[in-house]
């Protein structure tokens, strides 16, 4: 069966060389994966499938065992137990294939702000050693892609934040990665960048028939993936569509603002059986038929109630309900120095 497919994938490769994998091939496949350092394990045994053309939403609060994640997914990071494959490539014993696999946009630049668009894009070809005889046309394909084709030439310093970051985007796809990996692809562009980016990244999941794995905290993009992972204390605790998700939680969303949202909430789970937690804004419980039990909630509390919404679950919820915090509430990672994509190998 393995020979069949290894048969497969060499039969079916694009222009660059990098292999199609196999039809029912899993773009992404960990399997018990863990990741333990001196003192501590960030990773304790997770278990991801992500089918071919996915946008997959990765999620977690800030020091859940994410970013360790996805380091082991693109080989900056071996993992202590498990099996990861990309495209039908393990992590471990091909890691050259797995680099070429996949493409990388990080958080922060690692763009040549002293070089133009296009020079950007051809010193990434060259790191990939890109047939030079198609590489022309490619660059124009992806600049088009991107809507920067009028400003190839011109000094990446002189971009705005989004169109760094479509660029970013554009040299990521370049080798033609069969999974490209996102870290908050739209930290710090304005909603109508935001908004033109996610148009682009639609279009390049049609066109490239690329798969996309992306992290945010914005709850509008989360919305936008076919499913999404929530990640906490290392371990996956949720894992679906976005409806499959909300739709578990079967109830509404109850928001109270009280004198005091701690002994409000435990008051609550105390006396009726709710799942309450006070965070910032107030209350916030989970409960079937909410609207009608607002009175009685309100009754047996000994504490005064300032304001009560009430409003169908959404995954933010269901974020907060797995984690304890809200998707908006998780602080951004610190600022740090990023490493370009690693060496793509032989």
């Amino acid at each position: 069966m393995r020979d069949g497919r290894v048969r497969a994938q060499a039969a079916s490769r694009d222009p660059a060389g990098v292999p199609f994998p196999a039809p029912g091939i899993p773009a992404i496949l960990a399997a018990g994966v863990r990741k333990s350092y001196p003192g501590v394990e960030a990773v304790r045994g997770i278990d991801l499938t992500v089918a071919q053309g996915e946008t997959f939403g990765f999620l977690g609060p800030n020091g859940a065992g994410k970013t360790t994640t996805i380091a082991m997914l693109c080989t900056l990071a071996m993992p202590t137990a498990g099996r990861i494959e990309i495209a039908g490539h393990d992590t471990r014993t091909a890691p050259g294939r797995v680099r070429r696999s996949l493409g990388l946009v990080f958080q922060e630049t690692t763009l040549d702000g002293d070089l133009t668009a296009e020079e950007n894009l051809r010193f990434h070809a060259d790191l990939y050693a890109l047939p030079k005889a198609t590489l022309p046309a490619r660059v124009d394909a992806m600049l088009d892609l991107v809507d920067l084709t009028a400003r190839r030439d011109s000094l990446v310093r002189t971009f705005s934040g989004g169109m760094r970051r479509r660029l970013e985007i554009a040299r990521g796809l370049l080798h033609r990665p069969r999974v490209l990996f996102l870290d908050e692809p739209t930290i710090g562009l304005d909603p109508r960048a935001r908004a033109q980016l996610w148009t682009h990244l639609t279009e390049i999941r049609e066109r490239e028939a690329t798969t996309l794995f992306l992290t945010t905290h914005y709850l509008e993009e989360a919305e936008r993936c076919d499913r999404v992972a929530i990640i906490d204390d290392g371990r996956i605790v949720a894992q679906g569509t976005p409806a499959a998700l909300k739709s578990v939680l079967g109830a509404d969303r109850v928001e109270l603002r009280t004198g005091d949202d701690t002994a409000a909430a435990a008051a609550l789970r105390a006396g009726f059986g709710v799942h309450a937690v006070a965070g910032p804004g107030g209350v916030h419980v989970q409960a079937e038929d909410g609207a009608r039990l607002v009175p009685r909630l309100c009754a047996g509390l000994d504490v005064p109630v300032y304001a009560v919404t009430v409003t169908r679950p959404t995954l933010d919820d269901v974020f907060l309900h797995h984690t304890g915090h809200r998707i908006r509430d998780v602080p951004r990672e610190p600022t740090r120095d990023h490493p370009r994509p690693p060496d793509p190998g032989p």
